[in-house]
């Protein structure tokens, strides 16, 4: 009997961060085995050791697109799924890449999708906004990226055909020609 291979996970310390080793992830990868690069976060060594047991604990968790463990602090932290990932969240990029990106995504915990702002006047009622979105988003529908741009009174919108949620990866022409007139904008 074949054995599978297990998953490896990558954690990183001081000044890195989950992506900062692409090449052992793609290699590890183009050799079959699953590869998750914890984000670790950082902020003590007892909260770090306790956030890497929840996220190993998780490893095998399902659900639709994600896959959701208990963190020990409280409540769930979701990720996608690798499996899932590269049509969710990156479909116009490599499945290579999706691999890597996946890899190194950061979980992002339930409270954070649904907690509400800790203030009446949120920032984008005062501060100047650019906004670019794709029309082949996964994560977010296009109305509620044009709904948000439309309230924000975005100087400058850029609805980015065919593009993934990864659209700064996929199109960082646009991104970056966004970000460049909105620098001109406030600098003048």
């Amino acid at each position: 009997m074949i054995k599978p291979k297990p998953t490896v996970v990558l954690v990183h310390g001081a000044f890195a961060e989950s992506a900062s080793r692409p090449g052992v992830v793609e290699q590890l990868q183009a050799n079959g085995v699953r590869v998750v690069a914890v984000a670790n976060p950082l902020r003590s060594v007892p909260g770090d050791a306790a956030y890497l047991r929840d996220v190993i604990a998780g490893i095998d968790g399902l659900g639709p697109a994600l896959t959701a463990y208990p963190v020990t602090t409280g409540g769930n932290e979701l990720a996608i799924r690798p499996d899932t990932f590269h049509h969710q969240f990156a479909a116009d990029v490599s499945p290579a890449q999706a691999e890597v990106l996946s890899a190194t995504q950061r979980p992002v915990t339930e409270v954070a999708l649904t907690e509400g702002l800790p203030s009446d006047v949120p920032a984008w009622q005062s501060v100047p906004s650019w906004f670019v979105f794709s029309d082949e988003d996964r994560c977010i529908p296009v109305a509620l990226h044009r709904f948000m741009a439309e309230r924000a009174g975005a100087k400058d919108v850029r609805e980015v055909p065919g593009a993934s949620h990864t659209l700064s990866v996929s199109h960082p022409d646009v991104v970056t020609a966004s970000i460049l007139e909105a620098v001109d904008a406030v600098a003048a």
